[in-house]
């Protein structure tokens, strides 16, 4: 009888371990979805602010108005985040093609 003690023990302890906390995502995020890192979100997108949270949202394609950073670290003073341009995209102004003040502020993601 003592012997099947230690066992029983055992067993009651296992089930109380759980292998993953519940809130902890099995499958990568969805756009829209919330997230801590771009690596908790599916490919073609990447973890953003959005108010005070972070969620999924689409990484930009060409044409997409991006955001450029002109100060190290301003990224993170923004409440809504845009996702990077696409590979082989670059985040460029728009001068050339209205060369109002207002025009040149904007930029977009344009092939290199």
């Amino acid at each position: 009888h003592g012997a099947a003690e230690p066992e029983e023990t055992g067993t009651e302890a296992l089930s109380r371990w759980t292998p993953a906390p519940a809130w902890l995502p099995t499958a990568k995020g969805e756009e829209g979805d919330f997230c801590l890192r771009s690596s908790d979100c599916a490919a073609g997108l990447c973890c953003a602010r959005h108010f005070w949270s972070k969620i999924c949202k689409p990484v930009l394609r060409e044409g997409q108005v991006c955001t450029r950073h002109r100060r190290k670290g301003a990224h993170g003073l923004e409440i809504f985040q845009r996702c990077q341009c696409a590979e082989g995209l670059a985040c460029r102004g728009q001068r050339e093609q209205h060369g109002s003040a207002d025009a040149s502020r904007l930029h977009t993601c344009q092939r290199h």
